[in-house]
């Protein structure tokens, strides 16, 4: 119980509205325009309410900080230009990405409802956030999505000395009928470093097995661990895949590759420049109804196979709680953003 007291000392609590008025007042102090501190901010806010705090509101002062610096452009606006009959540039113009995916998300819909298939490939972004978020806000639409994202250096290939790849997010989502999508997301290292930040800023240890220090020993150390490199899932399995995303990321999109890109936790370097890709399909041109179906009955089949669960069951809980009791932060990270709202 003295544990739990302690936890309870160390936590705050926040309505919503609180929560979202802190991180855009935080952001506007720091130069961003409201125009882009108001999907900054909801973007945040929706990770955190599913339990994904690493892209949460613990984002809030790096980004304050990429702001003040240079490393991202509070003031710029996103553009679009044609990429082929179904694909659309996005030039996120080294600002954040959230508005930049607003945009392709925007012309994503009808390009899917006119050709079955979309893309867009977004460059001179900044970081993704909770991948899920941007494929579900697609399957909301009935559509089938892909998010691909590639990140600073974090991953070494197999038998290699330093980090090359990024932990580089993969996301999909589809729609289900009379519930929420189905959500896959995760990095492609074992643990997202976004988890390890969260760890970091709370004083907690990682688990054995997400990562090694700088000498390459294995480390529970969360600032060690960022200090070194992440492990990628699967071995070099999940480095294959962390290499794909990579190629179509970097060398596709026209991102920077991860070992050029700046890091995203401190105000080194220039701008990340990373790269984003977006893909959905429209169940509707292959096939129309026997798509909804088929989901019923993969639906039916988890649900006889209980306790089974789809992915994302646990996210969707943690949203409803959250949606009814609030964010909780730690004291210190809520200290620290009231100190970037003020003037």
């Amino acid at each position: 119980m003295a544990d739990d007291r302690t936890a309870a000392m160390d936590t705050v609590t926040l309505g919503l509205e609180t929560a979202r008025h802190l991180a855009v007042t935080a952001l506007n102090r720091a130069g961003v325009t409201l125009a882009n501190a108001n999907p900054t901010a909801d973007a945040l806010l929706a990770a955190e309410m599913d339990g994904q705090a690493g892209h949460g509101l613990s984002r809030v002062p790096s980004y304050c900080l990429h702001a003040r610096v240079g490393k991202v452009d509070g003031a710029a606006m996103p553009t679009a230009s044609p990429a082929g009959k179904a694909g659309i540039h996005i030039d996120a113009g080294h600002g954040f990405a959230y508005p930049a995916i607003d945009l392709a998300i925007n012309h994503l819909l009808p390009l899917a409802a006119e050709m079955g298939v979309a893309a867009a490939a977004i460059r001179r972004s900044h970081h993704f956030g909770q991948a899920g978020r941007h494929v579900e806000r697609l399957a909301d639409q009935g559509l089938v999505a892909l998010a691909f994202a590639n990140t600073p250096a974090a991953l070494p290939l197999p038998g290699g000395r330093r980090s090359l790849m990024g932990t580089n997010p993969i996301a999909f989502a589809a729609p289900l009928s009379g519930r929420p999508p189905l959500v896959v997301d995760m990095a492609l290292s074992v643990a997202a470093r976004g988890k390890i930040m969260a760890a970091s800023k709370a004083g907690r240890p990682i688990p054995e097995g997400w990562a090694v220090d700088a000498a390459g020993h294995p480390t529970t150390d969360a600032d060690a661990a960022l200090g070194g490199s992440l492990l990628p899932m699967g071995g070099a399995k999940g480095a294959a895949l962390a290499l794909m995303v990579e190629v179509i990321c970097a060398a596709l999109a026209g991102g920077s590759f991860g070992w050029h890109a700046s890091g995203l936790f401190d105000g080194q370097g220039g701008p990340p420049d990373l790269g984003q890709l977006l893909i959905v399909l429209n169940p509707a041109c292959f096939g129309g109804d026997h798509f909804a179906d088929r989901m019923a009955a993969l639906l039916l089949a988890v649900a006889q196979d209980a306790p089974a669960r789809l992915p994302g069951d646990r996210r969707l809980a943690m949203r409803q709680t959250a949606a009814r009791e609030g964010v909780t932060i730690p004291m210190a990270l809520h200290r620290e953003i009231l100190d970037l709202t003020r003037p």
